[in-house]
């Protein structure tokens, strides 16, 4: 399953068939999405994102990502409908490569790495493809299983074993397999993940206001002027922006971080939310709200919940664009 907001609006009948088949059956996450382009100071909406379920054809792994448009569409746009799909080919060749050499595991190569060799290749593209005029900062996420032994990396049996009863999981992790979640970020959108009640920020602010990027950008030549990297940029790290890529890097900020049944949640947003709300409120506002379902017995919502957020910022005055990707953990596959 993809979702991008470059694809056409959803009309009556997409949105009937919505309703009678879910697109999240069988997964141990769900995913919220809302936007808004904040029409009180911007004329144009430059985000996009994409999210994909069962990404890489594997069962129960995710994809998702925000990208924040600037100088145009044009990257941000490129991003949302290609980046998956490059990466995705850069994991099957990975695996293709392994197997037939028989080095490693299935899934054991370096996946931090993977995901800043594709950024890179990004680049390339975007430039090569004349794209690169405009720039697109850039916030991804990976949730996947993996295992030491490659012959768990396939979807485990429906049923369990021990009861007999039939899974609402389309993947039962077997005691081999652990579960991962990769980040990879340039500029400033944000990846929070909520565990237990306290926030992780996984992701990296790259600002011209960060003494370690202003010293990287100075490194390579270039200046920092009113936090703004040769006076234009108040980001260091960026998707295209081809005329000045010696300065404003596509190179990522990477993390790893093995999911458990603490995990609740995971926020993506760009920096129109993060102007104006920190992570400790937005983490506790979500959490807040998944915990009145609860207590409701409703069921979870993260596109409601993507949408508080939104109009939380809307209230607090942004001027930004708005984009929010709420994906909800189901701590219940571990059982």
């Amino acid at each position: 399953m993809l979702q991008s907001t470059e694809k056409a609006t959803d009309d009556g009948s997409v949105a009937a068939a919505s309703k009678l088949l879910d697109p999240f059956q069988g997964l141990s996450f769900l995913v919220g999405v809302a936007e808004n382009k904040n029409g009180n100071y911007r004329a144009k909406m430059e985000d996009v994102h994409t999210y994909v379920a069962n990404f890489a054809e594997r069962l129960d792994w995710g994809y998702f990502a925000i990208f924040d448009g600037h100088a145009g569409k044009l990257t941000a746009r490129w991003c949302g409908n290609n980046l998956h799909g490059l990466l995705e080919q850069e994991i099957l060749d990975k695996e293709v490569d392994s197997s037939a050499s028989d080095a490693t595991p299935t899934g054991l190569y370096d996946m931090k790495q993977l995901l800043c060799d594709v950024f890179e290749k990004a680049d390339e593209i975007i430039d090569k493809e004349g794209s690169g005029s405009s720039g697109s900062t850039a916030a991804v996420a990976i949730l996947r299983w993996e295992s030491d032994n490659s012959d768990c990396q396939e979807a485990a049996p429906l049923t369990d074993s021990g009861s007999n009863q039939t899974s609402k999981f389309d993947f039962i992790p077997s005691k081999y397999n652990r579960r991962m979640l990769y980040t990879s970020n340039v500029g400033d959108l944000r990846v929070v993940l909520c565990r237990g009640g306290r926030l992780y920020r996984l992701s990296y602010d790259h600002k011209a206001s960060d003494p370690n990027e202003v010293q990287r950008v100075r490194d390579e030549g270039g200046l920092i002027v009113k936090n703004r990297v040769n006076g234009v940029f108040a980001i260091t790290r960026s998707l295209g922006d081809s005329y000045i890529k010696n300065l404003v890097t596509g190179k990522p900020f990477t993390t790893a971080t093995e999911i458990t049944n603490e995990d609740e949640f995971l926020i993506l947003a760009c920096d129109g939310v993060w102007d104006v709300i920190s992570d400790q409120q937005a983490c506790r506002f979500v959490q807040d709200f998944f915990n009145s379902q609860r207590i409701d017995k409703q069921p979870f919502d993260p596109t409601l919940a993507a949408k508080k957020l939104c109009n939380l910022a809307i209230d607090k005055a942004t001027t930004d664009n708005i984009t929010v990707m709420v994906v909800k953990l189901d701590s219940d596959v571990f059982v």
